[in-house]
């Protein structure tokens, strides 16, 4: 009879001879909330979970579709609810702090650190040294004792390469289209192997542009594939028109804005799913928004004449409200789904009914209005 295979001294060789290498599974234990319940579900498959750390993420869309808003505002925000550490690294220098601070993010130096950085040498600069320094530290100790961090990257579209600005001061303005895409694809994959074995995590956000193949008509993201292959989250979103007041009424005007939120790679869900959440001005994003309408598409809430019905699964008990009802979450019927249904998989939904795709081909904003 053959000896059994010693796996504990195989482990314990390879690990000596390749420094720095990791063995068994690593799943992401420490979860961010994007501030929407449905937008959390259908990222990571639970209404209270979202974006994870150890991982890359990636919210890309056009100007104004809300991406800095969840980003930049939402998830610190929610990071530094769980003692998170977050670093903000603002390219586009656009983001002030009365902003950040109308959105509850502690601009304070203890708990959040911007740097104005736009080349992606110097980005990938600040990360490599933060994670040397990082590792130095904390690399020997347990697990819960590393302090979390996440980077925010604000946004990936507008960070420049050495030939742009090379070209800039000659006068020469064709860009740095080749050196680009790879090196943005080299700073996320290696974001990708430094963040892994560690309680750090990288959301990024990037534009997207309209496609010219009638075939596939569908936003291209910037800066290429590479990139996106090595995110475990890629979020699509577009601007949509929002022409409603707080009680959910008709009006003429624009209130703010709807984001359509399209999953485009997910590896904890089921991907190319989507969802609309509102955005009003005044108000800021409702953490319910969109979940109604995920329900209705499920089926979980069924229309019985101008009202939506909910059967519990558990108790059979019926529920039936007007819409309006629903969607300020009266008396917790909202949350009462959630906790019913949070742990079960999602029914199967066709992203691609007419209905849907309707409500996406709405005209965008005009930006000269």
């Amino acid at each position: 009879m053959a000896r059994p295979f010693d796996v504990s001294k195989f482990r314990k060789s390879i690990t000596k001879s390749v420094p720095g290498l990791s063995s068994g599974f690593r799943d992401p234990d420490t979860w961010i909330s994007t501030g929407n319940y449905t937008l959390n579900k259908l990222i990571s498959g639970d209404f209270n979970k979202g974006v994870p750390l150890g991982k890359v993420t990636v919210f890309a869309g056009e100007s104004g579709a809300g991406k800095s808003f969840i980003c930049s505002g939402n998830l610190i925000r929610e990071a530094q609810k769980q003692g998170i550490f977050c670093v903000l690294i603002d390219s586009e220098n656009a983001l002030d702090e009365a902003w950040l601070k109308a959105l509850d993010v502690d601009t304070s130096e203890d708990a959040l650190m911007k740097l104005n950085v736009a080349m992606i040498d110097e980005v990938a600069k600040v990360i490599s040294e933060f994670m040397k320094d990082y590792k130095a530290n904390y690399a020997d100790k347990e697990e819960e004792d590393r302090p979390k961090v996440l980077f925010v990257i604000d946004s990936l579209g507008m960070m420049l390469t050495p030939t742009d600005i090379d070209q800039f001061q000659k006068g020469d303005m064709k860009g740095d289209l080749g050196r680009k895409p790879k090196a943005l694809t080299a700073l996320v994959r290696n974001c990708v192997n430094m963040f892994g074995d560690f309680n750090v995590g990288l959301v990024a956000t990037n534009h997207t542009y309209a496609s010219q193949d009638m075939f596939d008509p569908d936003d291209k993201i910037s800066g290429g594939q590479g990139f996106i292959y090595a995110s475990s989250i890629v979020v699509a979103m577009r601007k949509l028109k929002l022409k409603e007041d707080e009680d959910g009424n008709k009006v003429t005007d624009v209130r703010g804005i709807r984001a359509a939120c399209k999953v485009m790679k997910t590896r904890f869900a089921k991907p190319f799913e989507s969802v609309q959440i509102k955005i009003p001005y005044e108000t800021g994003m409702n953490p319910y928004s969109g979940f109604v309408d995920l329900c209705e598409k499920l089926e979980l809430l069924k229309k019985t004449g101008n009202r939506l019905e909910y059967t519990s699964p558990v108790t059979g008990e019926v529920n039936t409200q007007f819409r309006k009802a629903w969607e300020s979450n009266t008396d917790g019927c909202l949350d009462l789904i959630m906790t019913e249904w949070g742990q079960k998989d999602l029914p199967e939904v066709n992203i691609q009914e007419p209905e849907v795709l309707e409500t996406l081909e709405e005209e965008p904003i005009n930006e000269n209005e």
